[in-house]
């Protein structure tokens, strides 16, 4: 079992700290809005939604507003144009993509509201525009699983032929390109004989992963290993090379372990991943807001851990509940 990350450690101190701040900024709660990507697509969401909800219920001096954009950036800057109407203390934006919201972001800045990023960065353009950013480092995770991955050919001894392939996730998303960059950025500093055959786009869905690999399948008579951006999409990933007869010879390497991929690892069809809790996630961004509502100082990037996870590892982690 894990324990949580220290930010989410030190949540009831933060969530004290607001009894104490209140009187000081004349005001007995803070209402705080949330505007998620899309809460529908992935259990990592559905699992992110609830665990927030549950953190906020659990503050008597915390009120919320929940929104989701379903994946649609103009509902989500609509979403944040709501949120600045409705004058609330502090925003907490899931961006649908990076770039687009910078507009959005900005103009709540502006207004006086602080605005939290989670779980994706915004561009960096917008970062004037940002108090804090709360979630994982997807360079790190990317990283992470390149030496996954590298290690593992080491062990079966094929670090100086290996061809991979990789399944990214939405394209223009945050996360999709940080984990895209860190994979790619490490993998020839530790293993600079693996070749990357080709990327293509998996939308962090199943299904489309698993014909974007059936497609590598037809078109690459080798291929040694698999870098999928989440879990989600490295099972889809390896139900294609199942049903081709070919799983047995590929290396499966994800990141964010959904509850797919810990079982997939289990039954030995999965190599490894990185373990990155929804939860935690939830309960950082909550926290980072409050932190900054009461004037403490944060960190502008404001990580929690996300540890490599393997076969050879994974009795030290908890199935994930997403």
């Amino acid at each position: 079992m894990l324990t949580k990350t220290k930010a989410t450690l030190a949540a009831t101190t933060a969530f004290a700290a607001v009894a104490c701040a209140g009187s000081a900024l004349a005001q007995d709660s803070f209402t705080i809005g949330i505007t998620q990507n899309n809460v529908g697509v992935d259990s990592y969401q559905t699992t992110y939604e609830q665990a927030f909800i549950d953190a906020a219920e659990a503050n008597d001096n915390v009120e919320t507003v929940v929104l989701d954009a379903g994946g649609d950036v103009a509902r989500q800057i609509a979403q944040m144009e709501d949120l600045i109407q409705q004058e609330v203390d502090a925003i907490i934006i899931w961006p649908t993509n990076g770039e687009a919201v910078i507009p959005a972001v900005r103009k709540a800045s502006q207004a006086g509201i602080p605005v939290i990023v989670t779980n994706s960065n915004i561009a960096e353009p917008g970062f004037d525009f940002v108090a804090s950013f709360s979630g994982p480092d997807n360079i790190t995770q990317g990283s992470r699983s390149a030496e996954i991955m590298c290690d593992r050919f080491k062990e079966q001894g094929i670090a100086d032929e290996a061809q991979i392939v990789q399944i990214s996730g939405q394209p223009g998303y945050t996360t999709a390109i940080e984990r895209a960059q860190g994979f790619e950025e490490r993998l020839p500093e530790v293993c600079p004989n693996v070749t990357l055959l080709e990327t293509q786009p998996g939308d962090w869905n199943r299904e489309k992963s698993q014909q974007v690999m059936e497609a590598f399948l037809v078109k690459y008579d080798d291929i040694d290993g698999v870098y999928s951006g989440d879990d989600n999409m490295g099972v889809g990933a390896l139900n294609a090379a199942k049903a081709a007869g070919r799983a047995g010879d590929i290396t499966f390497v994800g990141a964010t372990n959904f509850a797919v991929g810990y079982e997939a690892m289990e039954a030995g069809d999965y190599w490894g991943s990185i373990y990155q809790s929804p939860v935690d996630d939830a309960e950082a961004a909550l926290q980072t807001a409050l932190d900054v509502l009461n004037g403490e100082d944060v960190p502008f990037l404001n990580y929690f851990d996300t540890p490599k996870i393997t076969q050879e590892n994974m009795g030290e982690f908890s199935k994930p509940v997403f």
